[in-house]
């Protein structure tokens, strides 16, 4: 990180006049050029690529009260064989308590734990308590924490005390990435969506990730171009890259890759990697191997040919 952006969090005043200061989002230009993007027409062999690209981003999750271990262990071993001659997905993504049993179950698999942690999907609790919860999630096994902003402190101005909390999750994850999740749906603005996705670099963010899944909009095109431009952005002024993931709402094949094509045309190629770009999804799987077995056999296989997560 440069002086200038170390001094930009030395105080609340320079940190609100930097985030301030970034360049306003042209709202109407950001959505005309995600669409623009979003009919570009991939096919063949390229489409096939890019199927099996979008399988090794995804982090295949499961957030749900009733979930059991068992539905854990089933997710795992979906998620090291999801298809025959598909490659595996990029992670398995839990709650904090059931860490322990994807962790067992993906030991030596090159599948990624991943935990949501920071009282997910609200933010709403104390930093002692997501500093807690993140700990334990990595003593458990987790090598990614996806981890909640307080939409509130945000929206009201205190980005130093969101600054500080990353801050701190940041230190308690270790060596596990923390991804940060703006849920950019309580936002309200694209201008916020810039400033939220460079507070969370600022502040430490292996990840910049779009939504919790729980709040509508999740992730959209527009959004998700905004975060790109600001992870490039960054990269430009720091010299550190940092990735993104889109979350809720990706269900299909042509959904996934309309936001490689985003990544493409506006991160660049660097970005195409499971190491800087994520798919977050629990239905988006089975229609990448549903289409990726038509481009194979030149037939669609039935509803009940893949599992149901």
């Amino acid at each position: 990180m440069t002086t200038s952006l170390a001094d930009v969090v030395s105080s609340g005043a320079t940190l609100r006049a930097f985030l301030h200061g970034l360049p306003g989002v042209d709202r109407v230009g950001a959505d005309q050029r995600a669409a623009t993007l979003g009919t570009r027409s991939i096919k063949t062999t390229a489409k096939a690529r890019a199927i099996d690209l979008a399988i090794g981003m995804v982090d295949l999750t499961t957030l749900e009260g009733a979930d059991t271990p068992g539905k854990v262990r089933a997710l795992c071993a979906k998620a090291r064989h999801p298809g025959e001659g598909a490659p595996p997905v990029a992670a398995v993504c839990v709650y904090p308590d059931l860490v322990h049993v994807a962790a067992r179950e993906l030991t030596g698999s090159g599948v990624k734990v991943a935990s949501v942690a920071t009282a997910f999907p609200s933010g709403r609790s104390s930093l002692e308590v997501k500093v807690s919860e993140t700990e334990l999630a990595v003593a458990a096994g987790a090598d990614e924490i996806d981890m909640v902003i307080d939409r509130g402190a945000f929206l009201a101005g205190d980005y130093l005390k969101v600054y500080e909390e990353i801050a701190a999750v940041k230190e308690a994850c270790g060596e596990a990435h923390l991804k940060v999740i703006l849920e950019t749906g309580e936002l309200a603005t694209y201008d916020n969506v810039r400033r939220a996705s460079w507070l969370a670099m600022l502040a430490g963010g292996d990840f910049i990730k779009t939504s919790t899944g729980k709040v509508s909009p999740a992730a959209t095109l527009p959004v998700t171009l905004i975060m790109l431009e600001a992870v490039r952005d960054f990269r430009d002024a720091t010299g550190r890259q940092v990735g993104v993931k889109p979350a809720g709402g990706i269900r299909t094949t042509k959904d996934a890759i309309k936001h490689l094509v985003l990544v493409n045309e506006t991160a660049g190629d660097d970005w195409l990697s499971p190491d800087w770009f994520r798919l977050g999804a629990s239905s988006l799987l089975n229609d990448l191997l549903m289409q990726r077995q038509k481009l194979a056999t030149g037939r669609y296989a039935g509803p009940d040919y893949f599992t149901l997560d």
